[in-house]
């Protein structure tokens, strides 16, 4: 009998440690992390995807018909204003400057003879006049022949690179026929979208601070490019299918490291002075919707929807739905219930910011 009491005794005692480990456990399970939203000044860097351009980028085409006789230069070359690059055979053209030259000079000398005897009246003036007239055309055609002769050799318009040919020695070229391109890189134009909101709140900055933005470009492969460039121009109309308007970033390029016809992502710094900040962590979604939980005066859990303003690595800036006295739930969000009492322990936001990858998933 007494063997029977001790062992109902330690039963009961067991029971009892048991349930109480399990309510104290249950306890602690239900203790949620809560913190509040702080302002904070920050910035953001937002992404655009962007062309690159030369700042001239031109075609150089054939002027004259003829055979490719000459080529100068080769792919890839950096080459000077005025140097020659392509010589088309000039032989006819050669041939048609020296024979209006041999006309011309027979019209300076009927010229001078007209006149020497119009100023003895031998002449009428008039034939002085066509004697005059017929060396001016004589002249004209001079001229217009020098042209056609030096339309056969190609300079360059301006210092800068050379693309990869289209024609090859010995090719027939007629009047247009594409020979390469042409590229200045000393500057590079870059080209990128940016929504209207964004071009709105971009033109208010700068009215109001008189200064040009400067931006960076990441490269291709994921390193920033060394100089910074400035944003000199944007488009006049917006693209009326994407709700886009084109800006254009002017950057140095002294080694030539960018070429026209590359990509990669112009990053624009915007500052936030006073920013509402809270951790993505503390957000759920409904409905394209974000929304969190926020405490009552009661500890009830109550969800709302906020707007976001920006998102910035583990946290969102706030435009609408919260202050800075709101309790919010941090975790737990799927364990919780609308209207739902709960315990909780506060978080100081300064800690919660600095120690972000604690709260992630």
């Amino acid at each position: 009998m007494k063997k029977i009491f001790m062992l109902a005794s330690l039963f009961a005692l067991l029971c009892h440690t048991g349930c109480k480990d399990t309510k104290e456990e249950k306890e602690k399970e239900t203790k949620y992390a809560v913190t509040n939203p702080i302002l904070k000044d920050t910035v953001i860097t937002k992404d655009y995807v962007c062309q690159i351009h030369s700042i001239q980028h031109i075609e150089l085409r054939a002027q004259e018909r003829g055979y490719l006789e000459k080529i100068y230069i080769d792919e890839g070359q950096a080459v000077k204003k005025g140097q020659l690059l392509f010589r088309i055979m000039p032989r006819l053209y050669e041939a048609e400057m020296q024979r209006a030259k041999a006309e011309a000079n027979f019209a300076d000398i009927e010229y001078k003879n007209t006149k020497r005897l119009a100023d003895k009246n031998v002449v009428a003036p008039n034939e002085l006049a066509m004697a005059k007239a017929k060396l001016d055309k004589a002249n004209a055609e001079l001229a217009l022949a020098n042209t056609h002769l030096a339309f056969t050799e190609i300079r360059a318009p301006f210092d800068g690179i050379i693309d990869r040919f289209h024609v090859r020695l010995g090719s027939l070229v007629d009047e247009g026929d594409l020979l390469t391109e042409l590229s200045d890189n000393s500057k590079m134009w870059v080209y990128y979208n940016v929504p209207e909101a964004e071009y709105l709140d971009y033109e208010t900055k700068l009215k109001n601070n008189d200064t040009k933005m400067n931006v960076s470009l990441l490269m291709a492969n994921n390193q920033l490019f060394p100089y910074k460039g400035v944003v000199e121009t944007i488009e006049a109309d917006f693209n009326n299918e994407t709700g886009n308007i084109a800006f254009r970033a002017t950057f140095p390029n002294p080694k030539g490291l960018l070429r026209h016809g590359e990509t990669g992502n112009i990053e624009m710094v915007q500052p936030y002075k006073k920013a509402l900040i809270i951790p993505q962590k503390a957000t759920f979604e409904v409905l394209e919707k974000k929304y969190v939980y926020v405490l009552d005066k009661n500890d009830k859990i109550q969800s709302r929807e906020i707007v976001i303003a920006a998102e910035l690595p583990h946290l969102f800036i706030i435009k609408e739905g919260l202050s800075t006295g709101d309790k919010i739930l941090l975790e737990g969000l799927r364990l919780v219930k609308e209207g739902e009492k709960i315990h909780y322990k506060p978080e100081k936001p300064e800690y919660v910011l600095s120690h972000l990858e604690l709260y992630a998933e």
